[in-house]
């Protein structure tokens, strides 16, 4: 895999991974809002500007993935997504303050070293 290709894998990882958080700060700012105002969720999520600039950094993302998979492998390409988990679990637990458990971090290095194996692998 050539340098550009990877950082364009990297950066449709770890732009989905910003997006999603985007999204569920988004979504818990219009669910509070709808409940306090009234009215309905969806109207308060597309009129929230975490969720429109979540959602375009989101599709920034899938048009950085599918230029990435018209250069990498799919084997290869793939498992870099378990780098989006990792980051969004880390993201979770200190942007949105939200509860993680020694299992959660457990199973995340567990993801990361099979991206590390999938990745060593495919270069020799």
């Amino acid at each position: 895999m050539t340098l550009p290709s990877l950082l364009l894998l990297l950066f449709a990882v770890f732009s989905s991974a910003a997006g999603q958080i985007m999204l569920k700060h988004g979504m818990k700012t219009a669910a509070a809002t709808a409940d306090a105002a009234g009215g309905s969720l969806a109207v308060r999520a597309v009129t929230t500007p975490w969720v429109v600039v979540g959602l375009t950094v989101f599709a920034l993302s899938a048009v950085a993935w599918m230029t990435t998979l018209a250069r990498v492998p799919l084997s290869i390409a793939y498992p870099f997504n378990a780098l989006g988990y990792l980051v969004v679990v880390l993201a979770a637990a200190s942007v949105l303050h939200e509860r993680t458990s020694p299992w959660t971090w457990a199973g995340s290095l567990l993801v990361v070293a099979g991206l590390v194996t999938v990745f060593y692998g495919q270069r020799n």
